[in-house]
């Protein structure tokens, strides 16, 4: 009798228990398997399109450059504040960097960058208030859509297992600022990190990426090549630096042509050449500049290389003497998309939008600081279409007549949120929680 009052206890106290932790993350699946296809309808509502417009419109014209996005960071915080959503500032001089959650392992990261171009030109209602600056990259909209699914996110807050980390950046366009915000600390405990950019080359509802490199290593020199000036008509009299660029340039033309594997894809690209300011008048120098591109960090390093080489020995072949300075500030790593994360971004998107609207990218030469995220943490980087042809042509990046095709931000937004909230719910802490004092005891 004694005995089968001790199992009936036992049973009692059983039945009291709270459900082991290792059941939650299977609970969450069921959850976000119905909230993860309202992200889009949530997203379209007219008072959400509206609102999220109104940050973007505010954003393009109140243009700021690189580590300048004081007035931008201002007005994501405002936004963050109301939505009562915790964050750190400021973070690599002007960024911010906000928490959704629990505080705890895992952390997924989203990312938008904020700086514009020292341009401008295009002309419409919501033009740029700043001359000579102007959002002629999309990254207006790219903080509209990740504040959208902020505000998606912090509904569902409570129905995280994890923690969501939102990352506004400055400066990437040649500031490197995800370098920066990295070196602050701002990716500390995060597993995995994702990011878009809005394209004109795919239509709306249309996604693209790859797994692997999917844009470039890039970085940028120049080179000052000092000879003799003279008068034009005395030419041996002279060290024309102008006929040595000249050379320079046709043989750096050949590293790619003739050193590099013709399955390594490399750049060698002058865009810069100034000297001389008269018709009948040698210059003293000539300083020439450009940018190198590659797919791996062995032929960049290969390719910096023979540039130096090519400029400075070229140059004394034509009796002038040059000097190369590498941006180190501007170059980035091969932004490279991991393999699970991308099967991921696949699955999510192709259950939200159709798996016939998620299509592979090719790999473009072009260059992201998004890089230096991947580069040490799992990432994935993906192009949201915009091209509606109903609207005409769209121009691509870094055009004075580039335009956002503002109805693809719910497409933007929830895709964020859906990318996250999966994430958390199919992979269980990696990690033990942080130390004591460190921000994530703010949440």
């Amino acid at each position: 009798m004694a005995f089968l009052k001790l199992i009936f206890l036992i049973f009692i106290l059983h039945s009291f228990m709270p459900i082991p932790i290792s059941s939650t993350p299977s609970l969450n699946k069921e959850v976000f398997a119905q909230i993860r296809p309202d992200f889009l309808d949530f997203a379209k509502k007219p008072e959400i399109m509206d609102w999220m417009v109104g940050i973007r419109r505010k954003i393009h014209e109140n243009p700021e450059l690189g580590y300048e996005e004081f007035e931008t960071s201002k007005l994501i915080r405002a936004e963050l504040d109301l939505m009562g959503i915790p964050y750190k500032y400021p973070v690599a001089v002007t960024g911010v960097v906000g928490y959704i959650g629990t505080g705890k392992p895992p952390f997924v990261a989203l990312r938008a960058d904020m700086d514009a171009l020292a341009m401008e030109l295009v002309e419409w209602e919501h033009k740029s208030k700043v001359p000579g600056k102007m959002h002629a990259c999309g990254h207006d909209a790219h903080v509209a859509m990740l504040l959208g699914a902020a505000k998606m996110l912090q509904e569902h807050r409570n129905d995280l297992q994890g923690t969501i980390v939102l990352i506004f950046q400055p400066a990437e366009e040649g500031g490197g600022g995800a370098k920066k915000m990295l070196d602050a600390g701002a990716l500390d405990n995060v597993d995995a990190i994702f990011a878009l950019h809005v394209s004109t080359k795919f239509p709306i509802g249309v996604l693209a990426s790859r797994p692997g490199p999917i844009l470039a290593a890039t970085s940028f020199f120049e080179a000052v090549i000092n000879g003799k000036g003279g008068h034009a008509a005395l030419p041996q009299h002279t060290v024309d630096p102008i006929l040595a660029a000249s050379n320079v340039i046709v043989s750096l033309q050949h590293l790619v042509s003739r050193e590099a594997d013709p399955l390594d894809s490399q750049v060698v690209s002058i865009g810069k050449f100034q000297g001389g300011g008269a018709f009948n008048v040698i210059p003293d120098s000539v300083t020439i500049g450009g940018t190198f591109r590659t797919f791996s960090k062995e032929s960049f390093v290969q390719l910096k290389q023979r540039i130096e080489e090519v400029i400075t020995k070229q140059a004394s072949v034509q009796r002038c003497n040059a000097k190369v300075i590498f941006h180190e500030n501007s170059s980035y790593p091969v932004c490279f998309n991991n393999k699970e994360l991308h099967e991921h971004f696949r699955k999510v998107a192709g259950e939200m939008l159709g798996v016939q609207n998620v299509v592979e990218a090719m790999a473009n030469m072009g260059g992201e600081d998004f890089a230096f995220f991947s580069e040490v943490i799992p990432g994935l980087f993906f192009f949201l279409g915009m091209k509606n042809e109903t609207q005409g042509p769209l121009q691509s990046g870094h055009s004075p007549y580039y335009t956002v095709n503002e109805d693809v931000f719910p497409y933007g937004a929830a895709l964020h949120a859906s990318l996250a909230t999966t994430y958390l719910s199919e992979n269980p802490p990696k990690h033990t929680s942080p130390p004591e004092g460190s921000f994530h005891d703010e949440l």
